[in-house]
């Protein structure tokens, strides 16, 4: 049997579309597919978390670490990474891309052999190809049978 991880990098405070928010977006979406899937879960965290919690002042320093190529420093290391066949990786989108955190992530281990999956949310910029999945936050955030049944379709289309 397949052994999965769930990856992500989330955050909470203001955001785009939902407002004020105590559990991530994308914590919401990881938290779905593990279920679905029996898999274990490992946040994303950056050592100095002084990221603002306001949506404008979040999306500056986003753009700001993008320029400058950062690659802040995590909390913690998945243990035994090798044992697992599928890791499915999360994130919000910023500018277009993955935070900085995630490039901080994959960079820190040899994924040679494993499916890897992407999943990002958004507030109507997409961000995934191929066999990612990206879904709206604010239906993360309200609509959980909704996430659920488009998480559920996602991870259906990976088995055929």
């Amino acid at each position: 049997m397949a052994k999965n991880l769930v990856a992500y990098f989330s955050k909470t405070g203001e955001q785009y579309g939902v407002g004020e928010i105590t559990k991530g977006n994308t914590a919401i979406v990881a938290e779905i597919i593990a279920d679905k899937i029996g898999a274990d879960v490992f946040e994303i965290k950056v050592v100095n978390d002084d990221y603002p919690t306001k949506y404008n002042p979040l999306i500056q320093r986003a753009k700001q670490e993008k320029m400058a190529n950062l690659r802040p420093e995590l909390v913690g290391r998945v243990d035994n990474i090798e044992q697992y066949d599928n890791i499915f990786i999360g994130y919000p989108n910023w500018w277009s891309d993955m935070p900085m955190p995630v490039y901080t992530f994959l960079e820190s281990y040899d994924f040679s052999g494993k499916n890897v999956y992407h999943f990002c949310t958004h507030e109507g910029s997409g961000g995934v190809k191929n066999n990612g999945f990206d879904l709206y936050g604010h239906i993360a955030q309200k609509d959980r049978a909704q996430a659920e049944t488009k998480v559920a379709e996602w991870l259906d289309g990976l088995k055929g």
